[in-house]
């Protein structure tokens, strides 16, 4: 199941310990809504090893600010609390799949 993250649980979330995916996106984009369903399989396939969350932009200015993101949906993957890698726009599961991967 994918988390709701915001500009108040941010910090703690990223001090779970684990990988986390974040999806940064908005009601009213339709790319975002395409991606949706595929952020949503990968909550439930990597449950337990991965946090999946998504970060509406449109509510939360500090954690979109922070990683300066101008384009969504935008992807980020981070380990040990850092940046490792991004996907900016809709791509195919595979693609999600392959970042995940490296993760872990």
């Amino acid at each position: 199941m994918t988390r709701t993250v915001t500009d108040e649980n941010f910090n703690e979330l990223m001090n779970e310990g684990k990988p986390v995916v974040l999806d940064f996106w908005a009601e009213w984009c339709g790319p975002c809504r395409m991606l949706g369903p595929i952020i949503d399989e990968l909550a439930s396939e990597y449950e337990g090893r991965v946090i999946i969350g998504k970060v509406d932009v449109d509510n939360n200015n500090d954690v979109t600010t922070q990683f300066g993101i101008r384009n969504i949906p935008t992807v980020l993957f981070f380990k040990d609390n850092q940046l490792v890698d991004k996907q900016v726009g809709v791509a195919a599961k595979v693609q999600y799949i392959e970042k995940l991967d490296r993760l872990l």
